[in-house]
């Protein structure tokens, strides 16, 4: 039987009570204490350093929407839900649930500064925009590193089946972060060399994850601001999940820099949730908020693609959808 419209409401009103509860659960590393199987909350809470009864009081909350589960005596195990919130497995959601908890929720707690005018709530928050705010602080630096490969790790598969790489000798992976998806790249074309293009630090922050793939020999790490320029030399230049952190007079300049450094059969691939038209539900719709009210960025409808490609000098060729919500948006120069 379905709900009164005012108690989905309600719901989705209170959905924060749920998002915090989980940032709690990974804060105090529940996840991790529960890895050999069910123990009483107050061994766990001793364990976390917290009060019995409020951690009881969370673990319930939580078990009643599937992340953990109380059995007899007060003890909780792991769920599907919890398993990922362990900081030790593939596919690990904890440095998303950290970074959310203790960086976007604040932000979106100063989200009418966004709506007012449009500009990143973060930035107003913090008085330093987002990348600014993670080089000064490198512990949080490498929890958004974790995060962004737990959200987006699942998304590198999926690319590579949809769109074929073959062919490109050199591939550029630009703002490429700790390097996983050039490396993912690498290893699924053997002959293929690549470029990983970032700031300085964060290159640096990538180069045992290059070599722990067993990638490094054909990866060349270039350190730089793709503000001011961007090395030439590859066949092809990814943006994912670039483009959508800037606004559109910063991603002009990005990609103007990308065209000057591209020779004239290179191709621009953008990948990015393109978002479709009408009311259906859409992921993408809700990270569109999220990239205005942190980075103070936006995602685009394939028609905003097409006028950012002319503008910066590209003519899309196709999009290319995936698996997953992200699409390949493909360009080369005009």
């Amino acid at each position: 039987m379905a709900s009164p419209p005012p108690e989905d409401l309600t719901r989705l009103i209170v959905g924060y009570w749920t998002t915090q509860s989980i940032y709690l659960a990974a804060r105090l590393g529940i996840a991790d204490l529960l890895r050999e199987g069910p123990r009483p909350v107050e061994e766990l809470a001793q364990a976390c350093s917290a009060d019995p009864d409020a951690l009881y009081r969370l673990l319930r909350a939580l078990a009643s929407v599937g992340v953990f589960a109380e059995i007899e005596g007060k003890q909780f195990q792991l769920t599907p839900l919890a398993e990922p919130l362990r900081s030790d497995v593939p596919d690990s959601q904890w440095a998303l649930a950290i970074m959310n908890g203790e960086e976007m929720f604040p932000a979106w707690c100063n989200a009418m500064h966004s709506m007012r005018t449009g500009k990143s709530a973060f930035t107003d928050l913090h008085g330093k925009p987002l990348f600014d705010y993670l080089a000064d602080k490198p512990e949080k630096a490498r929890v958004f590193d974790e995060a962004m490969t737990g959200i987006h790790g699942h998304e590198t598969a999926a690319v590579l089946d949809a769109y074929d790489f073959s062919g490109i000798g050199v591939l550029a992976d630009v703002g490429g972060g700790n390097g996983s998806n050039l490396a993912a790249a690498l290893q699924r074309y053997p002959k293929m060399q690549g470029m990983l293009v970032d700031l300085p630090h964060v290159v640096a922050r990538a180069k045992a994850r290059v070599e722990a793939a067993g990638v490094l020999d054909r990866c060349r790490l270039v350190g730089g601001n793709f503000f001011e320029s961007i090395a030439p030399g590859a066949d092809a230049y990814i943006f994912r999940h670039i483009i959508h952190d800037w606004n559109e007079e910063e991603c002009l300049t990005i990609l103007r820099n990308c065209h000057k450094a591209m020779s004239p059969t290179s191709k621009l691939l953008v990948i990015e949730t393109v978002i479709p038209p009408g009311n259906g539900p859409f992921m993408g719709k809700f990270l569109d908020l999220a990239m205005m009210i942190v980075p103070g960025g936006k995602e685009r409808t394939a028609a905003e693609y097409e006028t950012l490609y002319t503008a910066a000098g590209f003519k899309l060729t196709r999009i290319v959808p995936t698996s997953c919500e992200v699409s390949v948006v493909e360009g080369v120069k005009q």
